[in-house]
């Protein structure tokens, strides 16, 4: 007995020293350690709080495996790279493309997106069709795939000529390249179609690729287990449909890109805000609506012109009735820019002082802004249609696929309050989330010079 005691000890003290799974130790540690980048395609700050495609993937990875997010992003994407390789944090969401290169140093998580990369110019810069007719120097993010993209395609044109930047990264270049310091950037297609918005004469010349994934980076190893919980995740992301409609969330109303509308707007900005700014502010404090969203709304109705009329009787800045003044228990002249501003933010906060409170934002005000325009019976009606049909009542990107079968006689019948053009409403907020975004940015860009500190980690809890 005595002569198996110390085999017993051992054995016990062997049990502590056996090293734990990746996944194990991030659920012992209660935290998931995230590398990320700045971007409106990956994490950022926004106006209801941390918001981006990543972010909100990796949030919801946090949630499933029952621990709190801490996200960091380092100075530049080869330090992201960087640091996975070294194990330095749990992985990388942060928009990287899955390549043969990267593979061979890193694990990849099961691909959520596909994009394609394209090669970008400024309008009025001669048009290149392929790759020998660039009359310029392509800048793109050092370590990128597109870095490594262009690399191998040297061997076929041998006379292209490229640099990487190891200080900018892509949505820089893009600016970059829209001021014309740059002559040429690679971008993911998504990327593209987002910063076209702020930068509305890039033009896309061509793709430099087929389509490619993107997914999350994982330290090298022999170690799966987070990686495969990942792919747990992701199945049950996909197979429940909420995958789309998170995609559908970030991407689905900047599609359709108005090169004059933008431009149109952005001159608009410059021009006809400057006069009605303070009384969007003055709006904002009373109501607590943000005044950026306020002049979103003026500029869909009435693109900030208080003389405009409509067809239908509405008028103003804000495009109000006189009963819905009379309800406000305002009797100015609906003309009057000040008094027009100040009834569509009260009449704006009213109506979203109906949206169930448990509906986070910024979903609570896209409903709120259809119910604006459309009339809060008929966006009930398209929650409760959503609902019996198995969807979630509480997610815009939900309700904008069933506001549009309140025209159709064989789904309003089944409503209280019947036939509505239900696909105004849709493209009206989709059109105020694009104005909102413009004045968001070129609001902050005036505002912060500066960046948060690149290292800056956000924990987040667990929803």
């Amino acid at each position: 007995m005595r002569a198996l005691l110390p085999l017993v000890v051992l054995l016990l003290l062997g049990c502590d020293l056996i090293p734990s799974t990746h996944l194990q130790r991030v659920q012992e540690r209660g935290t998931l350690q995230v590398l990320s980048r700045y971007g409106a395609t990956t994490y950022y700050q926004g106006p209801f709080g941390p918001t981006g495609l990543e972010y909100e993937l990796a949030t919801g990875f946090a949630e499933f495996l029952g621990v709190e997010l801490e996200i960091t992003v380092p100075d530049s994407l080869s330090d992201v790279l960087a640091l996975i390789e070294l194990g330095a944090a749990d992985f990388a969401a942060a928009g990287l493309t899955v390549t043969e290169q990267r593979k061979a140093r890193i694990h990849f998580g099961p691909p959520y997106q596909s994009i394609t990369p394209q090669l970008v110019y400024r309008q009025g810069s001669p048009s290149p069709k392929n790759l020998d007719e660039l009359h310029g120097i392509v800048e793109v993010v050092a370590k990128s795939s597109h870095a490594e993209r262009l690399e191998y395609l040297q061997d076929e044109y041998p006379e292209l000529m490229f640099e990487e930047s190891g200080n900018l990264d892509s949505e820089q270049l893009l600016n970059l390249v829209w001021e014309q310091v740059v002559d040429y950037t690679i971008a993911d297609s998504n990327e593209v179609a987002i910063s076209r918005r702020f930068y509305p004469e890039l033009r896309v010349a061509f793709d430099i690729s087929p389509a490619e994934f993107l997914a999350w980076a994982f330290p090298p190893g022999e170690d799966r287990s987070l990686i495969e919980k990942a792919e747990e995740y992701f199945a049950m992301l996909h197979n429940s449909g909420t995958l789309d409609r998170i995609l559908e969330h970030y991407y689905g109303y900047v599609t359709d890109f108005d090169y004059v509308g933008t431009r149109r707007y952005m001159r608009h900005i410059e021009q006809r805000l400057p006069q009605y700014q303070d009384w969007f502010q003055e709006a904002s404090v009373e109501t607590g609506e943000d005044w950026r969203l306020l002049a979103a709304i003026g500029y869909q109705e009435s693109h900030w012109d208080p003389q405009a009329v409509s067809p239908t009787g509405v008028r103003g800045l804000m495009m109000l009735t006189r009963n819905t003044m009379d309800q406000l228990g305002m009797n100015d002249d609906r003309h009057d820019a000040r008094a027009s501003i100040t009834g569509g933010a009260r009449y704006f906060a009213s109506i979203k002082r109906k949206i169930p409170e448990r509906i986070p934002e910024p979903d609570r005000s896209w409903m709120a802004l259809a119910s604006y325009n459309v009339g809060f019976g008929h966006l009930e009606d398209a929650r409760i249609l959503a609902q019996g049909d198995g969807a979630n009542p509480d997610k815009w990107a939900e309700i904008k696929k069933y506001l549009p079968l309140l025209q159709q006689k064989e789904w309003y019948k089944q409503t209280r309050y019947g036939y509505a053009r239900g696909r105004e409403p849709v493209r009206y907020v989709e059109n105020i989330r694009s104005y909102y975004d413009i004045l968001v940015w070129i609001d902050e860009r005036e505002h912060t010079p500066t960046l948060p500190s690149p290292a800056l980690t956000i924990t987040s809890p667990a929803l």
